[in-house]
């Protein structure tokens, strides 16, 4: 079946429901904000592809350039340890069209008729492979920052064990526990079931990978923004993991310095697929997909592992 077969004219739009406040977010940020008719939220679990979508809308938005910095651009709009005034004034003085990063459940931020929302996602053996990359090798500054910022709600965050597959088993045991970021199911989950809206694409690391130019003219013509044949070659350049990887400076906070060892080099990890394959048992990737699929349903946890090909079956 299509990603948005079953739209209407006049969809339910979703409502906010709760929030979601620990030490990495305070999703209260999206009650007040006040939305542009073409702003683009683009959402996801973590690591799961989030800068490569940043990537290619700002590479769509400002034509190829190569003088962007994404970060500066497309700010994290719920991320508490940058104070929520600073990232106002930010987003208030942007003058091209704003795209805004969120890792949060759908049910705690404000879904608007104004705005277009892209999902990004990824088999979530690979995200928490590099989520865990991501935590290990983070430096003592990141882990005072996120539990020291005044207004931390719940436990602190903690560094995951030196094993990744113990880090992936602990998720599967409750992925819902204070001291991680956010909660993978209920986020897959939630935004999944929003896709039939007219505002929501949903995209998959998987289609990135094996279809760039593709995926990024799909992404073009949802966002209603050209894809001229004349910056083609440069924006598919400017969208290339080893293009990234060159550049994992600007593709990076400007903080990663300090809060990872290897500074962006961490941020900006591999961007490969199925490093868990070598150490998970045949009874942990059973536990897995078993898990996945009384989380999700069979027909997400499918495409949550294989990307879009699932609905061209």
């Amino acid at each position: 079946m299509a990603a948005r077969a079953q739209t209407s004219d006049n969809p339910q739009w979703p409502v906010k429901t709760g929030e979601l406040q620990n030490h990495h977010t305070d999703t209260t940020r999206w009650n007040n904000f006040s939305f542009r008719p073409d702003d683009i939220v683009i959402a996801s679990y973590g690591k799961s592809g989030t800068t490569w979508t940043q990537q290619i809308i700002s590479q769509l938005i400002f034509a190829g350039s190569e003088d962007t910095q994404i970060h500066e651009e497309s700010p994290w709009l719920d991320l508490r340890a940058i104070p929520a005034e600073a990232v106002f004034a930010a987003l208030d003085a942007q003058t091209h069209r704003r795209f805004i990063k969120t890792h949060a459940p759908i049910e705690t931020v404000v879904v608007s008729p104004k705005a277009k929302y892209v999902f990004v996602a990824r088999d979530g053996r690979d995200a928490f492979w590099s989520l865990h990359n991501h935590m290990y090798n983070a430096t003592q500054t990141f882990y005072d920052l996120m539990n020291d910022t005044p207004g931390r709600v719940g436990p602190p965050l903690e560094r995951p064990p030196a094993d990744p597959r113990q880090y992936l088993l602990d998720f599967l045991e409750n992925d819902e526990r204070e001291s991680v970021a956010q909660p993978f199911w209920k986020t897959i989950r939630g935004w999944y079931g929003a896709r039939h809206l007219p505002n929501m694409l949903l995209v998959h690391f998987n289609d990135l990978k094996a279809d760039l130019d593709g995926e990024i003219r799909r992404i073009a013509e949802f966002l209603d923004v050209p894809f001229p044949e004349e910056k083609r070659a440069a924006i598919l350049e400017h969208c290339t993991f080893a293009y990234m990887k060159q550049h994992a400076a600007k593709m990076s906070p400007p903080q990663a310095p300090l809060v990872w060892a290897d500074g962006p080099d961490t941020f900006i990890n591999k961007g490969t697929n199925g490093r868990w394959r070598d150490l998970l048992s045949a009874e942990d990737v059973k536990m897995y997909e078993e898990k996945a699929i009384a989380e999700l349903g069979e027909e997400c946890a499918s495409w949550l592992a294989e990307g879009r090909k699932v609905w061209e079956k």
